[in-house]
């Protein structure tokens, strides 16, 4: 009775959660060994080996964040009006594996990683409406949260290796770049292969619900009332949140840990993010996924406060890592699983697209301009600046989405 009983829950978890779930998650977890191998590597080699300012920084960070953003646009729209996301999503993967083999070719040049880098973020930005609407179309609605959830987990389990990967390699070859992009290169491009061989679209014989697709209708979903505040609140706490490179190197700067660590912190976000992904998402499906989204920008704003504490060290190092990756956790794919119940079947990419849009648009101007304000303002004033940013603009989405 006991061996009978057991069964039929791991086949309804595989029911609830398919396929489509796991493979995507796999390509996302290759794909990010790629993608945080050079996110680890780059703000030490920027700002401590080409000596770049944080002006500097902050347009190249930018560039890498939300620079390309547009181009969500492109690729959801593209995906829903051909009905081929996976097709959509396999260019963007494909454009940014490309730009990992070209680095090791622009050198010391800040012009050419620059537009390597916005290269590899035009993928990301193709490849990420498309990837979703797959998750989402082929997920049972009231599981959207737990799935985008389980997805992330895989997601982040890459983003928690690629640091590592390279602080492994800087140990043993010094601050030499060539075979940091080579193996990230590597790894993207296995990635790839894995969308391509097992990753498999939800059949299209059925007429998807909703408009016909058009680049217009998909913009036309601003007209919904529920996904326009979804889509301004997404864009404003974009604009307050200060990126993640900026995150570590200020939470180095401020707990006065080694430089040597700096490759390491991303790990700590990382971990978090993976134990926590799939149950908040889970939660969020229950107690409101706006909600949730919500209650992780305050967690965020735990993690400006600590860095006010002087000297800190390695406790306040770990408390804020903490807090970050519970940030992620309780946002990234719950925004995802949050468009997805209003944005229509026939243009579910457009719409994860025009939000998604409107958050990297948001942060690529925060990039920058914490960039300026850390360059020509001391650190506490920039703290102090984004802490009071991120206090109103969440103040003013928890208002607008009522």
């Amino acid at each position: 009775m006991y061996v009978a009983s057991s069964r039929p829950a791991k086949t309804d978890f595989r029911k609830r959660l398919p396929g489509t779930v796991f493979a995507l998650g796999t390509v996302s977890l290759l794909t990010d060994i790629s993608a945080e191998m050079i996110t680890a590597f780059l703000p030490v080699y920027l700002l401590f080996t080409l000596q770049l300012g944080y002006a500097q920084f902050g347009l190249l960070d930018g560039i890498y964040t939300g620079a390309t953003a547009v181009l969500r646009l492109v690729g959801g729209a593209v995906s829903d009006k051909f009905r081929r996301p996976k097709t959509v999503a396999a260019a963007g993967y494909g454009l940014s594996a490309a730009t990992k083999v070209f680095f090791p070719l622009v050198g010391a040049s800040p012009f050419g990683i620059g537009a390597l880098m916005a290269a590899d973020r035009a993928g990301k930005g193709i490849r990420t409406a498309p990837r979703d609407a797959m998750i989402s179309l082929a997920t049972p609605e009231d599981r959207l949260g737990a799935a985008f959830g389980v997805h992330r987990s895989m997601d982040t389990f890459g983003a928690l290796l690629g640091p590592l990967v390279t602080f492994l390699l800087l140990a043993q070859i010094g601050m030499v770049p060539g075979p940091i992009f080579a193996v990230s290169a590597a790894f993207a491009v296995i990635g790839l292969i894995v969308l391509i061989s097992f990753v498999r679209e939800t059949p299209t014989d059925k007429k998807p619900k909703g408009p016909r697709p058009s680049f217009k209708a998909g913009l036309g979903l601003l007209n919904d009332r529920q996904f326009r505040r979804t889509t301004i609140s997404a864009g404003l706490l974009g604009l307050a949140t200060v990126s993640d490179a900026f995150v570590y190197v200020l939470v180095q700067k401020a707990t006065n840990i080694s430089l040597g660590y700096l490759p390491l912190l991303p790990l700590g976000t990382a971990v978090v993010f993976l134990a926590a992904a799939a149950p908040l998402g889970k939660l969020a499906d229950g107690m409101g996924r706006w909600r949730m989204f919500l209650v992780g920008h305050g967690l965020l704003l735990g993690v400006y406060a600590l860095l006010f504490i002087p000297e800190g060290g390695m406790g306040v190092a770990i408390a804020a890592l903490l807090l970050h990756g519970l940030f992620y956790a309780a946002t990234d794919g719950v925004l995802s699983a949050k468009v997805s119940e209003t944005a229509p079947e026939s243009l579910r990419a457009s719409g994860l697209s025009v939000v998604q849009t409107g958050q990297a648009l948001g942060r690529l101007v925060s990039s920058v301009a914490f960039g300026l304000l850390l360059q020509y303002a001391s650190f506490g004033t920039g703290m102090t600046v984004a802490l009071c940013a991120l206090t109103v603009t969440l103040f003013v989405a928890a208002v607008l989405n009522h």
